[in-house]
Parts: structure tokens; C-alpha cells; sequence
């Protein structure tokens, strides 16, 4: 069975999924989230809150999926077409939330259902690449999100506008809308590798012994801790940033126009990024080409602290371009390279189970700023927990040229 360039059909339309796993169903909350203070009230705090039940949702699918794909190894294709489709019906469903209990049950199911399609899809579209482009179609897949996050800003007019009171809701529907669409596509696109890889598949046996070793090479501080441990701050630093920024910017008079626009320049900007780096990444496979865009977002994020509009819109579009995809494709790509194929999936599943505690934390640790301190100081305190990500990552690109020294690969 061959594989394929980072250019082709499968990786095109996991990269229009992402724009509904991460940019429409994850992101755009935080952008609609004045709209939805207004229509269904409760403080900026307990709308956070909201954040984190769906953080908890994104962490309980990615603890369920690990054991799922042992028990299930072959099925796959069959869990993300119905993990998919169930995704853009919980969008749906959200949309006609009344009130704050209701809309917190969407929020779960939709943080579960995306935790497990995230994995899913990459795990199906990196199968299908040559191993020295994986980096660049990590990269082409991820920039889905920043896609979305452009999107969204575009709703901004009719979901923040005062005028528009239910504009969120439509947004919701329409989102939910296309992404069944796009499942259908990759549905269609992914069938006849599926059908060619069952045959392949069914010749091996799940190694439950090697499953067992997976925590052991994901926590192994000469190995994998220090990756692990920066996808953990990063979820914890960003996801305070994307959930707060936009009532900052609304909390500073900002037309609604103009904080759409700022947000969609976030998703512009990474655009450019999933494409840099993933080249980067293919180039300079290490811990400190990560830790790099991390310093550089850290930078970003202090923008705010400026009370200089111009330099917040520019830590903005720099957090874009260059820490907002990077480190989620650049973990993707580097836990590729450095584990073992038959685990990669599993293995993925709990880096991003790390990633998801950090989100949970994040929203709770921000709400309590912002509630005690304010919008801005809530959002600048990002910048402490992507610092503490940059450092790691460093650290583990520290580690990896010990290793390298020493002439032990991680894949063993």
C-alpha cells in the first residue's frame, strides 16, 4: 500500500474537518461569547466556566479513545465517521440553548466528540503520507483551525453586534450544517485507503505488551516528559488568551467590526503558520524549533499589557502566526517521528489528553483572574503559562540532542 505527498485529497479535507473540530466547534466560542453573556446572561467568570465543562468533555474523549482503538484497531474509519457527524449535530443542538445548564451540556458533548475526531483524523490522514512530508500535511491539516478561526471573526457583525441578538445562534447552525458536509467528504475520499488497509491490518495482532509501554515512553523525562509537559502549559496558556480576548477587546469600546477583524487576523495569520511550520518542523525536527514559536506567542500575548491598541492587534497576529497551530502540529509531528508506528495513535491520544487537562485548567485559573483583577491582566496572565511551555519544549529539545549524542533513538 502506497502512501501519498502531503498534497492530496485526504489531507484537503482533514484539514477542512479541522475547521469544524477546532476553529467552529472548540474556538469560536470565545468570539461569540459576548453575544451569549447578553441573550443568556451570567458573569465572564461562569461563562468560563463553560469553557472548562467543555475541556472536561475534550478530556474524557481522549482518556475513552486510547482504550477504544486497542479494543478496536481496526475500526478506525468507522469511529470518526460517526464521531464526525455527531460533531456537526451537537453544534446544531447547541444553537438552541435557553439557558446556561443546556448550552454546558452541549459544550461537554461537543469537547468529547472533538477530542476523539482531532485523533482520529490525524491518525487516518498521516497513514496516508510519505513519513518525510508528514510534518508539511500536519501543517496543511492544522491551518483547517486557523481557518475557522478567520471564519468566525467574519461572523462578528451579527454575533457581537447588540442588534443581532441571536446572530450566534445561526452561526452555531450554519457551522454545524457544513460540518456534516465536510464529513461526508472525507467519508468519501478515505473509503477506498480504508478498504485497501483492512486487508493489511488484519494480518497483525494488537501488542497489548507494547501498549502497555506507552505511558512509559510518553512520561520518561530522557524521552518524552519534556514534549508532553509543553503541550500541557501551552493548553493551559492559549486557551485563556482565545477565551478572553475578544470581551477584552469589546470591554474597550472596540466595534464589533473591528474585533472580528482582529480575530479573523489571528486565523489570517495562521494560515502562514501551519504551512511554516510544518516546513520548519520537517527540517529542524527538535524540541527548539517548538520552543522557539513558544518564547515568540509569550511576546505576542504581552501586547495587552501595553494599553496600546496597535501593539495588542500586533501580539495578536504574531500569536497567528507563528504559536497559535505550531505547537499542536509540531507535537503531532514530533511524536510521529519518535514512536513507534502501531502506538502512534494511542500515544497521541494521551499527549492530547495532557493538552486537554491544561484547557480545563486554563478557563478556571483565568475566570479567577479576570473576576479578581480584570479583562486585561485575565488575558495577559496567558503569557506566564506559554513561557512555562517554551521552556519545556526547550528542555526536551535539550534532551533530544543528548540522546542524539549519544547515539540512542527515541523510536528505539
Amino acid at each position: 500500500m502506497g502512501t501519498k505527498s502531503a498534497f492530496n485529497w485526504i489531507t484537503l479535507w482533514a484539514s477542512l474537518l479541522f475547521v469544524v473540530i477546532l476553529g467552529f466547534s472548540r474556538l469560536s466560542y470565545g468570539m461569540f461569547l459576548p453575544g451569549i453573556q447578553r441573550e443568556i446572561g451570567g458573569s465572564y467568570g461562569q461563562l468560563g466556566m463553560l469553557g472548562t465543562v467543555n475541556f472536561i468533555g475534550y478530556l474524557v474523549g481522549t482518556l475513552c479513545l486510547s482504550p477504544l482503538i486497542s479494543r478496536f484497531p481496526n475500526r478506525k474509519h468507522v469511529m470518526n465517521r460517526v464521531t464526525c457527524l455527531l460533531l456537526g449535530m451537537t453544534m446544531i443542538g447547541s444553537a438552541f440553548s435557553e439557558h446556561f445548564i443546556q448550552l454546558g451540556f452541549w459544550r461537554f458533548a461537543i469537547g468529547l466528540l472533538s477530542a476523539l475526531a482531532t485523533v482520529l483524523v490525524l491518525s487516518i490522514a498521516m497513514d496516508a503520507v510519505r513519513p518525510a512530508e508528514r510534518g508539511v500535511a500536519s501543517g496543511l491539516i492544522w491551518l483547517g483551525g486557523s481557518a475557522g478561526i478567520l471564519v468566525t471573526g467574519l461572523f462578528a457583525p451579527f454575533t457581537i453586534d447588540p442588534s443581532h441578538m441571536q446572530g450566534w445562534r445561526y452561526a452555531w447552525g450554519i457551522m454545524g450544517v457544513l460540518g456534516i458536509i465536510v464529513a461526508f467528504g472525507f467519508e468519501f475520499v478515505t473509503r477506498k485507503r480504508e478498504a485497501e488497509e483492512i486487508p493489511l491490518q488484519a494480518e497483525s495482532k494488537p501488542r497489548d505488551k507494547e501498549s502497555e509501554n506507552v505511558y512509559r515512553l510518553l512520561l520518561n523525562p530522557k524521552k518524552l516528559l519534556f514534549l508532553i509537559a509543553s503541550y500541557f502549559f501551552f493548553g493551559w496558556g492559549y486557551i485563556i488568551y482565545f477565551t478572553y480576548l475578544i470581551p477584552y477587546l469589546v470591554s474597550q469600546g472596540i466595534p464589533s467590526l473591528y474585533a472580528g477583524l482582529i480575530w479573523s487576523g489571528i486565523g489570517f495569520a495562521g494560515l502562514f503558520n501551519g504551512w511554516i511550520g510544518g516546513k520548519a518542523i520537517d527540517r529542524w525536527p527538535s524540541g527548539y524549533t517548538l520552543a522557539l514559536g513558544l518564547a515568540m506567542g509569550t511576546i505576542g500575548v504581552c501586547g495587552v499589557t501595553t494599553n496600546h491598541m496597535v501593539f495588542t492587534v500586533l501580539g495578536a497576529a504574531v500569536i497567528g502566526l507563528v504559536s497559535f497551530i505550531t505547537p499542536p502540529l509540531m507535537t503531532t509531528a514530533l511524536l510521529r517521528r519518535h514512536v513507534p508506528h502501531h502506538a502512534y495513535a494511542a500515544c497521541l491520544s494521551i499527549a492530547t489528553a495532557f493538552f486537554a487537562s491544561g484547557q480545563i485548567i486554563g478557563p478556571i485559573v483565568g475566570g479567577v483572574v479576570v473576576e479578581r483583577y480584570g479583562l486585561q491582566f485575565g488575558v495577559a496572565s496567558s503569557a506566564i503559562f506559554m513561557a512555562i511551555a517554551a521552556a519545556s519544549a526547550g528542555l526536551y529539545g535539550q534532551q533530544q540532542r543528548k540522546l542524539e549524542t549519544r547515539d540512542l533513538p527515541i523510536s528505539g
